[in-house]
């Protein structure tokens, strides 16, 4: 399996990292969880010109900043396909209502471009798969040997949000999204080769004179918290992402060493494109 943190950014802008957004490659597929700020572009710099390419789009919630680019998703796939393929979705309760209103809002322009391209004679579609706790029943992942399980995880009050456990050829990488520790993160993260967390800085993140940015603090878990999850969990690899505030070039390894105070395993702070094989 080969994991790509395409972006590894937070909500606030940053020149240097797009939105959150991870592709992870097994058994032949392309799966790309969350879809943040400038997804497209980092899926064609890791050799995928087009969203057409992907077997499924994970959603782990449906905060702004993880689903900002998935009306880009929808219709770049649409209109670089050349036949009709819906866009297969997984994501927690309420991820199918929010694929009907993004339809919704794409309508005028499905409208131009249908009126345009006689060959474009179907409008894009989407195939949605709910999930909150337990197996994803895909075929195509049936198919190539690639399992996905999903997990409650804990971002109240974002609420329902899950994480998802890729399995392939006997390893595993769990990929947690936004949540403090909890019940169901330590079930998905037990034992994996790969962890992959959003993490923040609470020390830093309290300096800032704005109760909006301190409220960050009470739902995502902070580098020690992952570093004792993985701990706690025998985890491989602890890929830390979707860093809070976001390290200026050169200085994440102040983040990793942090985590290693309460974890012995690997520990890697990618920039965007930064890859981990598993396996």
């Amino acid at each position: 399996m080969l994991v790509t943190l395409l972006g590894t950014g937070s909500p606030l802008p940053d020149p240097l990292r797009a939105g959150p957004a991870t592709l992870v490659q097994a058994g032949g597929l392309n799966l790309l969880f969350d879809c943040g700020r400038g997804v497209l572009m980092r899926l064609a710099a890791a050799g995928l010109p087009s969203p057409a390419f992907l077997h499924a789009q994970f959603l782990t919630h449906l905060h702004s900043d993880h689903v900002t680019d998935f009306n880009d998703v929808v219709t770049t796939r649409w209109v670089t396909s050349p036949v009709e393929s819906p866009l297969t979705v997984v994501g927690p309760p309420g991820t199918a209502a929010f694929g009907k209103r993004t339809l919704a809002m794409l309508r005028d322009d499905i409208g131009y471009r249908v009126a345009h391209h006689d060959d474009l004679n179907w409008e894009p579609g989407i195939d949605t798969t709910e999930v909150l706790d337990g197996t994803v029943a895909l075929e195509v992942l049936a198919g190539a040997g690639v399992t996905v399980t999903a997990a409650p995880t804990d971002h109240r009050p974002v609420a329902p949000t899950v994480g998802y456990r890729i399995g392939h050829d006997g390893h595993t990488v769990a990929i947690a999204g936004d949540t403090v520790p909890c019940e169901g993160l330590d079930r998905l993260v037990a034992g994996a080769d790969v962890y992959v967390q959003t993490v923040i800085r609470d020390d830093l993140i309290r300096q800032i004179p704005m109760a909006r940015f301190q409220d960050v603090c009470d739902y995502h878990s902070t580098v020690a918290d992952a570093a004792r999850t993985a701990a706690r969990a025998g985890v491989g690899t602890l890929v830390l992402t979707h860093m809070v505030p976001a390290p200026p070039p050169g200085a994440a390894d102040e983040w990793v060493a942090m985590a290693a105070e309460h974890f012995d395993g690997t520990i890697v702070a990618p920039d965007d494109l930064g890859v981990v094989e598993v396996g």
